[in-house]
């Protein structure tokens, strides 16, 4: 697996399952853990901002209602790239 790719499909997942997956497939990158609570938008500013995301051009959360529409759309990004 490259770097930075995404391997986690989250079509058949809660947001705070699939978001740990991500925290702890980069835990060096110090991701907010998910709670039951979180919001998905706001924990999706924080990965599009850590270093390896950067420069993904990642889709802009807030334009998404369903976090895995966005996890999808983010997922092509990054791994048509690798």
């Amino acid at each position: 697996m490259a770097a930075n790719s995404i391997p986690y499909d989250p079509r058949f997942m809660e947001f705070d399952h699939w978001a740990a997956l991500m925290c702890e497939l980069y835990g060096a990158q110090n991701l907010e853990i998910p709670t039951h609570g979180t919001e998905w938008t706001g924990w999706a500013v924080g990965l599009m901002g850590i270093d390896i995301f950067t420069n993904e051009a990642l889709p802009n959360p807030y334009l998404y209602d369903d976090w895995r529409e966005w996890a999808q759309h983010s997922i092509g990004v990054v791994n048509s790239g690798v």
